[in-house]
């Protein structure tokens, strides 16, 4: 599966590379290694306990027309919204409906199904990039599957 390659990634503040990465810095990786998508970086936060900051730019980049709203179920490649306390302000990539890759515990990226658990009430929404091949995310559920 696409994402196994990702499993283990080391937490970096601000990391926007393999070397190592946060939230977002995982979500521009996989955008670009897996769908040759460059992502806008987002580093307009200090450090990762500036939550209200980084809710901020997840809110502007919600809004603009890079990412549309999913209304039904998620897709490989969508982005899922998460919130901390009030503000939305965690990441996490869609590998199939209900489970992402994201950096777990600012350690290292690991799975987690969302359908349940810690982030079961805590999703604000799914993203997808305007520009996202669906043929291909749907590809790689129909491989999941199998």
């Amino acid at each position: 599966m696409w994402s196994d390659r990702f499993i283990g990634t080391r937490y970096s503040p601000l990391g926007r590379d393999s070397t190592g990465c946060d939230c977002w810095g995982l979500a521009c990786i996989i955008y670009r290694e897996e769908l040759g998508i460059t992502l806008p970086e987002y580093l307009g936060y200090g450090s990762v306990e500036e939550h209200g900051e980084i809710a901020a730019l997840i809110a502007g980049a919600t809004a603009s027309p890079l990412w549309l709203p999913v209304s039904g179920p998620a897709l490989a490649f969508d982005i899922a919204v998460f919130r901390r306390g009030r503000l939305s302000s965690h990441v996490g990539i869609v590998i199939r409906h209900g489970v992402m890759i994201h950096m777990h515990n600012e350690d290292r990226a690991a799975l987690a199904d969302y359908r349940s658990g810690a982030w079961r009430h805590r999703l604000a929404g799914h993203y997808r990039h305007h520009s996202t091949p669906v043929e291909r995310a749907v590809q790689f559920i129909s491989e999941a599957r199998s």
